[in-house]
């Protein structure tokens, strides 16, 4: 066995998976197809098509769109954690966005239902979900979006956060929506410093407290920054196969994701949206060994990581933690 086949073997955590962006395109296109729906301008094959990231984020919605039902829901979460078992996760954290599940956000509780029912059929992958901001809708969609979200939670719905298009509004906007999860005992984090640069991880830790920021990899152009993520102890949700595939870096050898973790900033690996870019948890895995030299030890290192910044509770976090601790059976 070659030391890449190892590291890629090895059990993992993925704290930053969208739900919708983990869709396996032959999914959608069978349900496309029995909805009648021509998806044609954003599947071609087994491929989403995209040109930009605001192109990206129109694909997104167009697949979304197809996602009608709570059935429909609970067949896509059990085909997105199928995926994960398959790629080696035991861990994982979906973002779930109640402003685009459905025709309304009156009817949020069917669709958690039918997702909780899906991880049900999945029983290997350890799942919690993290409701989502989205942010180009704005900071009123938001705070009904967090209120909605606290009414409606579950043993398994335990974050709070936001994605969308980073470019737009300023994250103090958003803060009344995030008082409204944080009071609720959610765990916080929220997309910032992948589109946009260092600014916007250190206005979205001023304005929205978070414990765990997504991507966050531009903060490494600030050391100032650098040196405040170690010290409030925030956690990177970095998602290196994204990041390359947006065009933030040019190649994986270009990343920020050792010069961080090497300065002690915590980091942990995901895939984000990983059809849309080409990538699965193997995969990154493979890329960080061959192009950082990372090895079984550091792989354990960072989903320990992973597991003390997930937001599930203390005996989940304990019993997969010991997966990361020395020899494993």
């Amino acid at each position: 066995m070659t030391e890449t086949t190892a590291v890629v073997d090895l059990p993992k955590t993925e704290l930053h998976l969208h739900l919708e962006g983990a869709a396996p395109p032959a999914f959608i296109a069978r349900l496309a197809q029995e909805k009648g729906l021509d998806l044609s301008a954003v599947i071609e094959g087994d491929t989403y098509i995209y040109t930009d990231f605001p192109a990206f984020l129109a694909a997104y919605e167009a697949v979304s769109a197809c996602l009608q039902t709570p059935d429909d829901y609970r067949r896509l979460t059990r085909a997105v954690l199928e995926q994960s078992r398959d790629e080696g996760v035991i861990y994982t954290e979906l973002f779930v966005a109640p402003s685009i599940t459905g025709s309304s956000m009156a009817d949020w509780a069917e669709y958690l239902a039918g997702m909780e029912a899906g991880a049900d059929d999945v029983p290997e992958v350890e799942c919690r979900f993290i409701s989502t901001a989205v942010r180009h809708m704005g900071a009123e969609v938001a705070r009904q979006t967090a209120e909605v979200t606290v009414a409606h939670l579950s043993p398994r719905l335990t974050g709070w956060g936001m994605g969308g298009n980073e470019s737009t509004f300023a994250p103090r906007d958003f803060a009344v929506a995030f008082d409204i999860a944080r009071e609720a005992g959610l765990g916080i984090t929220t997309h910032a410093g992948e589109i946009e640069g260092p600014e916007s991880v250190r206005d979205s830790l001023d304005a929205l407290r978070p414990s765990r920021i997504g991507h966050g990899v531009r903060a490494w152009e600030d050391p100032e920054l650098v040196a405040r993520l170690v010290a409030e102890d925030i956690t990177l949700e970095v998602n290196p196969g994204s990041n390359i595939r947006l065009g933030v870096y040019p190649a994986i050898e270009q990343h920020t994701i050792q010069k961080l973790r090497s300065a002690g900033v915590k980091v942990t690996v995901s895939t984000d949206d990983p059809p849309y870019f080409h990538t699965t948890m193997r995969k990154e895995y493979a890329e960080l060994n061959r192009v950082f030299g990372w090895t079984r030890s550091d792989f354990d290192a960072i989903n320990r990581t992973a597991m003390d910044a997930a937001f599930c509770d203390a005996a989940t976090r304990a019993r997969l933690r010991a997966n990361f601790e020395g020899d494993r059976a």
